[in-house]
């Protein structure tokens, strides 16, 4: 262990603290369609994202596309959950955007900043005229506690698999030295779990919707002490007179 690695677990710590207080304030900030119901969608879009895509595609590429992929999810699902129409087009291109610099720094260690960059553009672009079609996270929303998939849904996730599947190829053209079967397991990754959170999705938002405040307040309560452990650790280190490399 060195300074850098005891620094990053105090702030990580503090990051906990601050996101435990949040939970806590459940109520003064604005309670069932507050900030909250946000982060509840984001944390758990995040990391079936990232789970998804980091078995299929590696733990980096997981950790910034379900960064990335949950985060614009949720906000684009909060509102239309909210009774809200949609967002407008150039937001959804932002969106887009975010999420394709997203596969690009994750992909970026495996296939070269190349291969990631145009797979990145590519995708966003594809995203853009998706959403022009209709097709994005809140399309057929509902809220139920059962998993559904339309047939709207199926047809766009076979669409978005071999889109994905046709961008990797086009990159793996260009750039010579990714492999053809990596380009189609990218494809097909993202493709098939962008499917699975349209399954799910439902469940996902009756539980975003219907939990009880005061298991947010638990919740809250053990981020904090959790952070508190954390942030203590630099304090147990100097106390003991640990060495750090």
């Amino acid at each position: 262990m060195n300074h850098h690695t005891v620094a990053a677990i105090s702030i990580a710590g503090s990051c906990l603290d601050v996101l435990g207080s949040l939970y806590l304030a459940y109520d003064l900030l604005g309670g069932q369609h507050g900030p909250l119901r946000i982060l509840t969608r984001g944390v758990t879009y995040g990391i079936i994202y990232g789970v998804g895509y980091g078995l299929g595609l590696g733990s980096f590429f997981g950790l910034m596309s379900g960064i990335a992929f949950g985060f614009t999810a949720a906000i684009e699902v909060n509102r239309v959950a909210r009774g809200k129409p949609p967002y407008t087009l150039p937001w959804q291109a932002l969106f887009s955007v975010l999420r394709g610099i997203a596969y690009g720094i994750g992909l970026h260690r495996q296939v070269g900043a190349t291969f990631a960059a145009l797979f990145g553009a590519l995708i966003a672009a594809g995203q853009v005229v998706g959403y022009s079609r209709g097709i994005s996270p809140t399309m057929d929303y509902v809220a139920a506690r059962r998993p559904r998939l339309t047939r709207r849904q199926f047809w766009s996730t076979i669409v978005r698999t071999f889109g994905y599947c046709t961008a990797a190829l086009i990159c793996g053209a260009f750039v010579h030295h990714v492999d053809w079967t990596l380009a189609i397991r990218i494809g097909l990754v993202t493709g098939l779990i962008t499917g699975l959170i349209q399954t799910i999705s439902p469940y996902i938002e009756y539980y975003a919707d219907h939990m009880p405040a005061r298991w947010l307040g638990v919740f809250g309560i053990g981020l904090i002490l959790v952070g508190f452990a954390l942030q203590s650790l630099q304090y147990w280190v100097a106390l003991f007179d640990i060495h750090l490399s």
